[in-house]
Formats: structure tokens, C-alpha cells, sequence
């Protein structure tokens, strides 16, 4: 997605038809919410139920749109996508109706008698604009609690993960409300399009650059944004890990979906007692998972697009030397996992979140020394320490700043919904997931209840000097 930039000819004719069929399918969602359809527990749980048969109904045609696009394994597109949705309707649904009562609060004795509570509200029509790397995850994922909050939704899918954009676009109506939630496909144009409208809320996935533009068209209409936008997540190896788990554990957090991943280890920051170590071990693991030839495994994915893949192979000069891997084939949008060493911290490896299958390893004298790396660079979406000692666990968790952390292993917090997923600074605003993403799409409400039968004079003029002391006291 970019601004709309340079569009003329039949492209501004195709803007405004877009426009068009945006608006419409705005203001339907509009009518919908303000009849009140989407505010009931009985419609929220009914679509949710819809929702999850559409992706176990459809496991085998949404497993091949995602090999099509990302080149994904059919077990890693189930456990990432499907199996996420799945998880997380259920986790939504167990807890969905206590959510949604009034969580009341103490009322202080200068508002007495009465009651407070804070009620939720749904916010009415959000927009949720998914990536390419999961593009079903990371779309359906937010449709879970936008619903369960009681909106209306319009989704857009990435462009640039065509065939299960298609897949979403024509399954979406068969099972949910079309009255509620709407799937609106393309590419430039539909998201300008989009975006000029007035939602109550915007969730986006993706980079930095486009989440600027998403948050400026929203500021036009004072929208709130959750802003999911990644960037480079350090992985720390002390030498107190054990290194054969860590070693294994961060090759395959980066390797899945080959790197392809917001919250995949981006660099690692090694301690120099055990960097050779740890980079034998790569070698030995990167050939346990894939064999001699990751190129045939049917274990490892592929770069989404002939863009991706040169991009990325134009960051590997002068960005260290290859330990591992390196081999890479554009026609088939190959590139081996690859192990780069002696990086130079200056190096265009180290600019800007990789988002692919190389990991450069650099090597660090003390912890101390780790931290402030991470500490001199813009704050991660995620932070991972390898360590035994604890003590070298918690310094590096109470001195970074990070969207999540994880001890010991790398990705899984994303799988916990009790855990808030979001960034801190670039790497995003908001979060979601679980009862977060119920939040998310809901307006904290504060409701006071007065009873009319007591109306204590207190409050009135004229303020006399027993009311002033009376008033002091209480306050």
C-alpha cells in the first residue's frame, strides 16, 4: 500500500469507481451499526461460530492459496493461521460474556448514593488492514475482537497476497453478516479510497512508512489507530544459554515462513566466549531442519515476490561474511536460510528490519554491551535473551524497552492471549489479542447511577460556612 502518487488515466478512473464502492460499502456497514444489529451477545457469538467453521471448513483450499502466495508448508500455514483463529475464537468466546458486563468501581462518598461502573461499547465501523505475510492470520486475527466487541468491519486484505485475498473476499460473505462486515479487495486506489472515509477505529499491520500514511488520513477524522509495524528484534545469547536449545529454538523462529515474520529474531547479539560455538551449531541445525539442500525440503518457505527476494539479496554485500547458506534462486523466489558473521553494525544489514531468511550474528563483549546496542537503536516489537543466569534475564528485561520479550525462546509469547500483542515507539501503538483486542475495538463507557429519592443540599447554594466544612471534609 502507498499514497496515492502518480495516478492519472485509467488509474484516476479506477480511484474513483473505488471511491464509490467504498462509500456505499461504508455507509451500509453505518446503517447496520446504528440499527443496533451488531450489539447483541447472541449475534457476536453466532458469527464468531461462522468465522471459525469458514477456516476449518476451508482448510485445504486457504493452505493452498497461502503456498501460492508465501510458498508457505501446509503445517506451518495451519498452526499460524488457521489454527490461530481457531484458538482464538475459542479463548474469545469462553470469556466473551463476562467482558461484556459492567465492571464496577467503588463510588467515593461525595457521590453517594449511587452506583459506577465502566460499561463497553462497541466504537461502530473499524477498518482492519491486513499484511501479506500472514495475510489470514493477521486479517481474521483483528476481525475475531472487532466482532466480539460488537462493530461493524470492513477488512482489506494485502494485494500482494492475491489468491488468498480472493479466497477471504469470496468466503467472507457465505458465512458472516454482509450486513456487518465487508472485504474490500485491491490495491492503491481501494486503500486510498478506504482510508478518506471516517472509521471509529484502524487497525494496520505492516511498515513504518505506510503507518504514517494510515495515521495521518485518520488523524483527518480524529480516528484512534492500533499500528502493528515491526522492526529489527535483537536476540541476546549470554554465555550461561544452553546454547544447542537456543541455537535451535532462534533457527526456527527465523526461518519460519522463511523470516517472513514482524516478530522474527532480526540480529543476534552473541557474547564472544561463545559466538564460534554458537555459529557451528547454525550450521549443524540450518542442516538437521532442511538437509543438505533447504532448496528441496518441503519444510522451508519462499520470498512472497521477485521484489522481496532482490531486496534482499542486494543487503548481503558488505554486510559480513556468509557462515551459513547464502545460495538463492529468483525465478523461484529461494533464498537459503543464511547465517551472516563479522557484520559491521554499519553495515545496510543492520538499517532496517531484514524481513527474510538471514540472521547476522555479532559478536559482544558483556551483556552490558548488548543492551546498550539494543538501547542505541529504535525500540523493537520484540526482545529475546538466551541465559541461564537470571540475573542476566532480568537485567536485560528491566533495561530494554520492547513491545514483548521472551526468556528462552523466541515468537511464542505472540501465542499466548492472555498477553497483549503490540509495539512501543516505531514498532507500533496499541495492542490486541484476547481480551487486548476486545479492549481494542470497545469504548470504556464511565457510568454514574444517582437514585432521586435522597438529594442531599449540600451540593446547592448558598454556600454557607457548615456546608464549606462539610464539603472540605468529604473531599
Amino acid at each position: 500500500m502507498h499514497a496515492q502518487v502518480g495516478i492519472n488515466g485509467d488509474g484516476m478512473a479506477r480511484a474513483r469507481a473505488a471511491a464509490l464502492d467504498v462509500a456505499e460499502a461504508v455507509a451500509g456497514l453505518r446503517r447496520a451499526f446504528e440499527a443496533g444489529r451488531t450489539r447483541s451477545y447472541a449475534w457476536r457469538v453466532a458469527q464468531l461460530d461462522a468465522l471459525a467453521r469458514l477456516v476449518t471448513e476451508h482448510e485445504g483450499e486457504i493452505l493452498a492459496a497461502l503456498h501460492a502466495d508465501v510458498g508457505k508448508p501446509a503445517i506451518e500455514a495451519f498452526s499460524a493461521e488457521i489454527a490461530f483463529i481457531t484458538g482464538e475464537v475459542k479463548h474469545t468466546k469462553k470469556h466473551l460474556r463476562s467482558w461484556m458486563k459492567p465492571e464496577r468501581v467503588s463510588t467515593p462518598l461525595v457521590t453517594q448514593p449511587g452506583s459506577s461502573a465502566i460499561q463497553r461499547e462497541p466504537l461502530g465501523v473499524v477498518l482492519i488492514i491486513g499484511p501479506w505475510n500472514y495475510p489470514l492470520q493477521l486479517l481474521l486475527g483483528g476481525l475475531v475482537g472487532a466482532i466480539a466487541a460488537g462493530n461493524c468491519v470492513v477488512m482489506k486484505p494485502s494485494e500482494v497476497a492475491p489468491e488468498t485475498s480472493k479466497l477471504v473476499a469470496k468466503l467472507v460473505p457465505e458465512y458472516l453478516d454482509t450486513d456487518c462486515v465487508a472485504v474490500i479487495e485491491g490495491g492503491v486506489p481501494e486503500t486510498t479510497a478506504l482510508l478518506a472515509e471516517r472509521f471509529d477505529h484502524i487497525l494496520y499491520t505492516g511498515n513504518g512508512t505506510v503507518g504514517r500514511i494510515v495515521m495521518r488520513a485518520a488523524a483527518e477524522h480524529l480516528t484512534p489507530v492500533t499500528l502493528e509495524l515491526g522492526g529489527k528484534s535483537p536476540c541476546i545469547v549470554d554465555r550461561s544459554a544452553d546454547l544447542e536449545i537456543a541455537v535451535k529454538r532462534i533457527a526456527w523462529a527465523k526461518f519460519f515462513n522463511a523470516g517472513q515474520t514482524c516478530i522474527a529474531p532480526d540480529y543476534l547479539l552473541v557474547h564472544e566466549d561463545v559466538h564460534d560455538r554458537v555459529l557451528e551449531l547454525f550450521a549443524a541445525t540450518v542442516r538437521g531442519f532442511y538437509g543438505d539442500d533447504p532448496k528441496t525440503s518441503p519444510d522451508y518457505a519462499r520470498i512472497v515476490n521477485a521484489r522481496h527476494h532482490q531486496r534482499l539479496m542486494k543487503l548481503l554485500p558488505g554486510s559480513g561474511a556468509v557462515a551459513v547458506g547464502g545460495e538463492a534462486d529468483e525465478a523461484e523466489r529461494y533464498l537459503a536460510p543464511t547465517i551472516l558473521k563479522d557484520v559491521p553494525p554499519e553495515s545496510p544489514i543492520m538499517e532496517g528490519e531484514i524481513f527474510g531468511p538471514i540472521l547476522p550474528v555479532l559478536k559482544v563483549r558483556t551483556i552490558d554491551e548488548a543492551v546498550r546496542f539494543v538501547n542505541a537503536r529504535p525500540k523493537p516489537l520484540a526482545l529475546y535473551v538466551y541465559a541461564s543466569d537470571t540475573a542476566v534475564q532480568d537485567e536485560v528485561l528491566s533495561r530494554t524497552s520492547s513491545g514483548g520479550a521472551v526468556v528462552n525462546h523466541c515468537t511464542l509469547h505472540f501465542a499466548v492471549p492472555g498477553l497483549p500483542f503490540g509495539g512501543v515507539g516505531e514498532s507500533g501503538m496499541g495492542a490486541y489479542h484476547g481480551k487486548h483486542s476486545f479492549e481494542t475495538f470497545s469504548h470504556r463507557k464511565a457510568v454514574l447511577k444517582k437514585p432521586t429519592s435522597l438529594d442531599p443540599p449540600i451540593l446547592y447554594p448558598p454556600y454557607t460556612e457548615s456546608k464549606e466544612g462539610w464539603i472540605r471534609r468529604l473531599l
